[in-house]
Formats: structure tokens, sequence, C-alpha cells
């Protein structure tokens, strides 16, 4: 049945989904728990309830269910869904659902320990679960593991390998790799210097959204050294 429930998700018949699921949560599937919490949160056929939510969730991350123990972590890290904000009860929840293969998990475990919000600052750790985070196609764990190998924080200084985590993150799209490829081939480093290309990454960035491209296209555009 859970799979049943699945596929009503996926084709969008929510109400079909929201009644399937309910039958099973009640029946203390943990799957089920964990896409029924979300459906509350994201009133899918429903009306938001974070009292739920956070109640589903919860059940079934005591059962270990990796994305309940994900979702979780990040209630507690926003302080919201009705629990307190508590870094330390998120990084443990992240590390769970990180050691139970959650990419975004990864991420965050990642970031966590490389802020030390939650736990102590880690950089070798933070590169660790960055790593498995990309390994798993994760582009903003590219990006970060790039920044980190740029850097030479918890990893030796290495401009190859900075060039290809952000490489990695730019061809998936994502704004901040666009803009920080485009800044190795502003400055040649791991790559030879191209300012035609760094131009059309900032674009890029700009176009999705990225602020500091932004303001950077902008400034060009003013000084009248680009016309669009």
């Amino acid at each position: 049945m859970i799979q049943n429930a699945h596929d009503a998700y996926n084709s969008s018949d929510y109400t079909k989904a929201f009644e399937l699921y309910t039958k099973l949560a009640e029946a203390g599937d943990a799957d089920a728990q964990t896409s029924l919490a979300f459906m509350y949160q994201k009133e899918q056929a429903c009306q938001k309830n974070d009292a739920k939510a956070l109640e589903l969730y919860t059940k079934a991350a005591e059962a270990k269910q990796p994305y309940a123990l994900f979702n979780l972590a990040i209630l507690y890290a926003n302080g919201v869904g009705g629990v307190e904000h508590d870094q330390f009860k998120a990084h443990d929840l992240h590390m769970e659902a990180a050691t139970r293969e959650v990419p975004p998990a990864m991420y965050e475990v990642a970031l966590m320990l490389e802020r030390g919000l939650g736990c102590m600052q880690n950089y070798s750790e933070s590169a660790f679960w960055y790593e498995e985070g990309a390994k798993r196609g994760h582009l903003e764990s590219f990006n970060n593991l790039g920044a980190l190998y740029k850097e030479g924080h918890g990893v030796d200084k290495d401009e190859a390998k900075t060039f290809i985590c952000f490489s990695r993150a730019a061809e998936g799209g994502l704004a901040q790799g666009l803009y920080n490829l485009g800044l190795l081939y502003d400055q040649g480093l791991g790559c030879d210097r191209d300012h035609d290309k760094a131009l059309d990454l900032c674009r890029k960035a700009a176009y999705k959204g990225h602020e500091k491209a932004k303001e950077i296209i902008k400034g060009l555009q003013d000084d009248g050294k680009i016309v669009f």
C-alpha cells in the first residue's frame, strides 16, 4: 500500500495519497508517518498542522526513518514547527540522517561542523561529509567542498580540485557554483584565465538570483563596459 500512496502523491493525487498515508501511519508505518507529516506541513489535501507534523516526524524519527530525522533536524535548527531552537539537537539528528544516506543531511552536518554550530568546529570532518554529499550528486556539497579546497580548510589547498568541485556545482545550475567558477576563470585559478567565460558565468549566476553577481553585472552595465 505504501507504493500506491507514493504513486498517488507523485501523480499529484494528494487526496488519495493523504488517505493512504493516514491509514498506514496509524498502523505505525514510519515511511507513511514521514510523508504524512510533510503533507501537513505543506497543506496538501489538508489544513496546515505543525503540531501533527511534529508528532508524526517524532514518531518516525524514533524508528530511525532517515527523512524524518532530517526534517525534524530542520525544525530544531530553525526553531519552527512547535520546537525550540536547538542547534545541538539539530546536529545530532542531521548526523543520524547523514549516516543513513540522506545527502542533504550530509551537507547540513558538514555545514554545522564547518561553522561550529551545535558541535565543535572541525574542518576535516566537515570536508568528509561534504565529500560524502558530493559523491551522491549534492550540488551545495560540491560547492562548499570546493571552497574548503580553495582555502585549505580541513584539506590541503588544491586548485585543481577546487575547479572540479565548482564546475560540478555550476554544471548542476547552482547559482553560487556558477559565481565561484566565474571567479576562478577571472583569476586563472585551476584553469586558464578567461574573462569572457568569467563574465558569462557571472551573468548566469545573476540570472539565477545571485546577489553579488547581480551587483557586478549592474556595475559593469552602469560603467558602460557591457550592454546586456
